[in-house]
């Protein structure tokens, strides 16, 4: 009986020191952003833009650039390094920018161009091609990577959007085929369809930051009606190259002004 109390005794003992020391936690092999460094200031700017409208990545090895309104972010599997000043520099007879980039440990010019550009991993296609050339302050050793990129269309695009409307004037269903025109815009496919007032039609975006252009519109061929505007207002859709959202209304513009207003729909 003694015996089996002793017993007893250890055991609890023992019990209670393995409830006092819980096992460690096991380490888990994996990759981790080192974001303590960042170039222009010991601590991230709350009121920095959060809105990303371009991403590039590259791979062999793997890299990643970010440019929102505020900011570039280059990030690797073990460092990511902000920078806060930068204006592009635009060459006069290509689409390509290039952005000169300095903080105190690293040199980085980002060369972005619009030239069709495949994935080395995936295939994908992407309409823009990306080339780092970056060496440390310490270094003159300069290091080239190349990967693929994209702008990223609005999110606030994608909706429903009928026209109110043209060219400054209001407009009625009388001034077309029984309905006002309409855009259903895909921001994620970078594509659109509707009704242009008489007949429908479809097309694609292309989208550069403020940058906003309706291309390769295509519409059914039924005759319209004399009097119809579908004509005006597919012109004014050609002709424009930026906008701008507030209030759910969607306005389109070029250098001689507002062409075309739209309201949001549910």
């Amino acid at each position: 009986m003694k015996k089996t109390t002793w017993k007893n005794l250890i055991y609890i003992y023992v019990g209670f020191i393995l409830a006092c020391n819980p096992p460690s936690k096991s380490v888990v092999n994996s990759e981790t952003i080192n974001t303590s460094y960042i170039e222009q200031s010991p601590s991230r700017d709350p009121n920095l833009s959060e809105d990303v409208y371009f991403r590039a990545t590259g791979n062999e090895p793997f890299w990643m650039v970010e440019i929102s309104e505020a900011e570039i972010l280059y990030k690797t599997p073990d460092d990511s390094i902000l920078f806060t000043s930068f204006e592009p520099i635009i060459a006069a007879d290509a689409n390509v920018k290039l952005y000169r980039l300095k903080s105190l440990r690293l040199n980085m010019d980002v060369q972005i161009q619009q030239s069709v550009c495949t994935n080395s991993m995936s295939g994908i296609e992407l309409p823009y091609s990306v080339k780092i050339t970056k060496s440390a302050t310490s270094s003159a050793t300069p290091e080239i990577l190349e990967g693929c990129g994209q702008y990223l269309t609005d999110y606030r695009l994608h909706d429903i959007w009928v026209l109110e409307s043209m060219n400054g004037e209001k407009v009625s269903e009388n001034n077309f085929q029984k309905s006002l025109p309409m855009l259903e815009i895909n921001s994620a496919e970078n594509t659109f369809m509707g009704f242009a007032g008489c007949n429908q039609m479809n097309g694609k975006l292309f989208s550069e930051k403020s940058l906003l252009r309706f291309t390769n519109i295509s519409t059914t061929k039924m005759m319209c009606p004399q009097g119809n505007k579908e004509s005006e207002f597919l012109a004014a859709l050609r002709s424009s190259t930026t906008y701008f959202i507030e209030n759910n209304r969607l306005q389109l513009s070029n250098i001689d002004g507002l062409l075309l207003v739209f309201k949001k729909i549910d």
